[in-house]
């Protein structure tokens, strides 16, 4: 299982100690896009890092990832996944700083965890979640294969299936 995802624009590292710390203390590190973390980078570091405390452990291949721009080197947003499997379900997550929104590597990042996570034994289904009225999230998920699942409360869900 890679550590490490490259796709044709992007590098998708696992998420490391040191960057779960900066992220948590609101320490920036070298290399980081401007305007990088958004406040979600930052609430998905904190959910990391008492995790961490609490079971001990990454969560390996089905951790949160940075997304890194292969042209600058620079980290432009985080995606991933909200921990192991569950009953065969991984459930997706992403975020792109502003300054690179529009330019498809959501879609990109998105479309290589998938395809990641349909690949390892024991999962069966992919799902992710969005506000109704983000259409720009929607569009990636649809562009990836993923069709209206229904609401959870205030979202709607998105799944795909092997």
């Amino acid at each position: 299982m890679p550590a490490h995802l490259t796709t044709a624009r992007l590098r998708l590292p696992l998420m490391d100690a040191g960057t779960v710390d900066a992220l948590v203390s609101g320490r920036r590190l070298p290399g980081w896009a401007e305007d990088f973390p958004a406040e979600g980078d930052v609430d998905i570091a904190r959910v990391l890092a008492a995790r961490h405390h609490r079971e001990g452990g990454p969560d390996g291949v089905f951790g949160p990832r940075l997304v890194v721009e292969g042209s600058t080197d620079e980290v432009i947003g985080t995606a991933g996944f909200f921990g192991a499997p569950r009953d065969g379900v991984v459930e997706l997550g992403y975020g792109i700083v502003p300054s690179r929104q529009r330019h498809g590597y959501a879609t990109e990042a998105a479309r290589a965890l998938i395809e990641l996570a349909l690949a390892q034994p024991g999962v069966s289904e992919v799902v992710a979640h969005a506000e109704p009225g983000n259409a720009a999230s929607i569009r990636v998920l649809e562009k990836n294969g993923l069709t209206y699942a229904g609401r959870e409360g205030s979202l709607v869900r998105y799944s795909v299936s092997l």
